[in-house]
């Protein structure tokens, strides 16, 4: 079933406030909260769902990255020490709701919401890395035509010494002695029961026996590298190109996420593009608009093709040149329209003046010109 639009779920305008934000979460999460509803299994889907969109919704990077891409757009950006300031949001908002850890691992699978695993048991299994994203900028042409470009970027990689692990000599891991293997450390004030991730362990619930030497017991190192990317011919402004297997290595030897290649393309001096066509402008003179025929024009790959201009053709006319303009996937090619500029000599030889005299005495003159509708002038 496809999700709902995180500001759908919580309620709110795309404008709200963080505070709307949170009011409106917390309204919805104390409505579904688990301990009102104990077995209620829709009662707990609306609260992960909500919780879901809150964890969005309430960094503002994720919702700057939500509000431009959509779903795509939060796809891998769990982890790191935002999330931990959400968790510290929702730990605010169900303080009096008794152990906020174990209703969240029970609910998510000690996955602490969207972002993924993140603190409690089963911490030293394998988990994915983290997307990554970089962002080129491209000439029109390239987009147009595609191309192939070389990037180089820092990832985090498993480390060789310890394959991952983050151990040496593969001593392995042991429980933690502060938080007794549950990632988590309680602390009461009053009424209010509030879990924190364990400072030892950082909410893993373990920690390492003999760290590696070289990794400091991560498991990861950083690594520079420098990939070609493959730029499709056509590929649009604000599109992206998904690289499968380049972004982070996983903690504790997990599979690497992805690199996702955005692409930014420079405006052209002469063409621009509007879906598979293209669009430009070129200046004729008034007797190939009068008399009509044939002139030769460049087309945004740099050849010469002909164009036929019609007897008659007014200024601003837009002809077409067949299958001159952007490639699709399948193979065919969009059009290429161009505008025609009729231009006026500013200056007359005199044999050009008395010709002109001689037309405007045989075709006559219109000196009470009439108004024309604007919708005219704007289709021209």
């Amino acid at each position: 079933m496809a999700k709902r639009d995180y500001y759908e779920v919580l309620g709110v305008q795309r404008d709200a406030t963080k505070d709307d934000i949170k009011r409106a979460y917390r309204k919805l999460a104390i409505q579904y909260h688990p301990d009102k509803h104990p077995g209620d299994k829709a009662a707990e889907e609306k609260f992960k769902e909500a919780t879901e969109a809150y964890e969005v919704l309430g960094d503002d990077q994720k919702r700057q990255a939500f509000d431009q891409f959509g779903f795509a757009g939060v796809e891998g950006m769990g982890g790191g020490q935002q999330d931990t300031t959400i968790f510290r949001d929702f730990e605010d908002i169900f303080g009096g709701f008794g152990d906020f850890s174990s209703i969240f691992g029970s609910i998510f699978g000690n996955q602490g919401g969207f972002g993924g695993d993140r603190r409690g048991s089963g911490s030293d299994r394998p988990r994915r890395g983290s997307n990554l994203r970089y962002d080129i900028e491209l000439p029109f042409e390239k987009a147009i035509y595609g191309t192939t470009v070389e990037i180089a970027y820092s990832k985090d990689d498993t480390c060789k010494t310890c394959g991952g692990s983050g151990s040496l000599d593969g001593s392995g891991r042991k429980v933690c002695g502060t938080c007794k293997g549950s990632g988590q450390i309680r602390r009461s004030s009053g009424f209010f029961s509030i879990s924190q991730p364990c400072p030892t362990c950082n909410g893993e619930g373990s920690v390492i026996e003999k760290p590696c030497r070289d990794c400091s017991g991560t498991g990861i190192s950083k690594k520079k590298q420098k990939i070609k990317v493959t730029i499709p011919p056509g590929v649009d402004d604000g599109k992206r190109v998904t690289i499968p297997g380049q972004g982070d290595a996983g903690p504790n030897a997990g599979a690497p996420g992805d690199l996702y290649v955005f692409i930014h393309v420079r405006s052209h001096e002469f063409f621009e593009r509007h879906e598979q066509d293209l669009y430009c402008a070129v200046r004729i003179d008034l007797a190939t608009a009068a008399l009509g025929g044939d002139v030769a024009i460049n087309t945004l790959d740099g050849k010469r093709v002909k164009m036929a201009i019609p007897a008659g053709t007014q200024h601003g006319k837009l002809l077409r040149v067949k299958e001159e303009g952007v490639p699709s996937s399948s193979g065919r090619k969009g059009d290429l329209y161009v505008k025609v500029l009729v231009q006026v000599p500013q200056r007359l030889s005199r044999r050009g003046r008395e010709l002109l005299e001689e037309l405007r005495g045989v075709e006559g003159e219109n000196l009470e010109p009439q108004a024309v509708k604007l919708s005219e002038v704007a289709s021209s």
